[in-house]
Formats: structure tokens, sequence, C-alpha cells
């Protein structure tokens, strides 16, 4: 939009970034269609710039066009790369190792959050500094949800292995029984041979 101020220490603001809020559902209509990745982008501008042209408004170029499709391919590999990683790992983590994780996780949030306060807070509107502000209390929810849920989780794990045990004691099971239902209770897996 024209009337929008430049960003401060990122340049100046796109051409795509400058078009007035009439065009942008043709700006989430083209960001949709790259990211569909089943027409050239070459189509996609110009039907894009079509729809411009319907709304009266200048056509965007084909390399401003370009730096925003690269902006966003570069961030969809990257947020594809965050999503396999995390369902690697996530497949090995058991809940308790996940809510560790949050917590750890909500700590460097924190963290960050706390440095970002403190970058040139005369120049953070009311708004940014709400914002920090939610994310701040959000982080901290999310502890105590995790939190909450490990301790759930330890009461869980101590009663079930007491009522095992108790079972074993009065029938009289065996070592292979008593393994066989704490994997089935509690996913406990018996060590491998190294």
């Amino acid at each position: 939009m024209a009337d929008r101020p430049e960003r401060e220490g990122r340049g100046r603001l796109s051409s795509i970034e400058q078009l007035p809020e009439e065009a942008a559902d043709d700006v989430i209509w083209a960001m949709q269609e790259l990211a569909a990745r089943k027409r050239t982008q070459t189509d996609i501008l110009f039907e894009f710039n079509d729809r411009l042209e319907a709304k009266g408004l200048d056509p965007i170029s084909r390399s401003a066009f370009n730096r925003r499709s690269m902006r966003m391919a570069s961030s969809q590999r990257r947020q594809s790369e965050r999503d396999a990683v995390l369902q690697a790992i996530g497949a090995k983590l058991s809940p308790k190792d996940i809510n560790e994780s949050t917590l750890i996780l909500g700590e460097m949030l924190k963290t960050l959050i706390f440095e970002l306060a403190e970058e040139q807070p005369e120049n953070r509107t009311t708004k940014e500094s709400m914002e920090l502000s939610r994310a701040y209390l959000a982080t901290v929810s999310g502890q105590k949800i995790s939190a909450d849920r490990l301790k759930l989780m330890d009461e869980y794990e101590k009663k079930t292995a007491a009522v095992i045990d108790k079972i074993a004691e009065e029938k009289g099971l065996s070592e292979e029984a008593v393994a066989q239902l704490r994997r089935d209770f509690l996913g406990v897996r018996p060590k491998e041979a190294a």
C-alpha cells in the first residue's frame, strides 16, 4: 500500500506489498497457485496481472513476482525440512519425551522473547509490546500444560506399575508375563542386547 511506512532495517516494501487492500485476495490467490506448483510462474503472473488490471491497478513486474516466488519456495523448503525432522524425531519420542522437550523449548522461547523485549524498547509500538506479552504468556501456558501432563504421566506410571507388581505377586506370574504387562500398559520395552 502506498501509505504504508517503509520497513525498518529490511529494505523497501516490494511492489506486491505496496498493493492496496482491494488486491489482497488476488495476492493470496497468486501465492496459493505458486504453492500448489501445478502451473508455471509465468502463467500465474499473467493471470495475476489480469486480475489487477480488472481492478484498475498497475501490473507487477516479472522480477518482483520472481523474487516473491523464490522467497516463498525457500520458505516452503525450510518448512518441509522442519516437518521431516520433526516427524522423524516424533516417531522416536514418547509422549513424556515430547513434554520434556516442550518445557526446554519453552525456556528457549522465553529467553528469545526477553532478548527481543530488550532490543530498542523506545522504538517498539504498543502493538508489538502486546504481541511480545502474548507470546510470553502462550509459552508459559504451553509449559504449564506440559508440566501437568508429565505429572499425570508419572502418577499413571507409578500406579500402573504398583498394580502390575501386586497382580504379579498374587498370581505368581513369570518375569516374562510381568514384562509383557509392562510393555502393554506402560510401553516399557526390554533392553536390547548390545
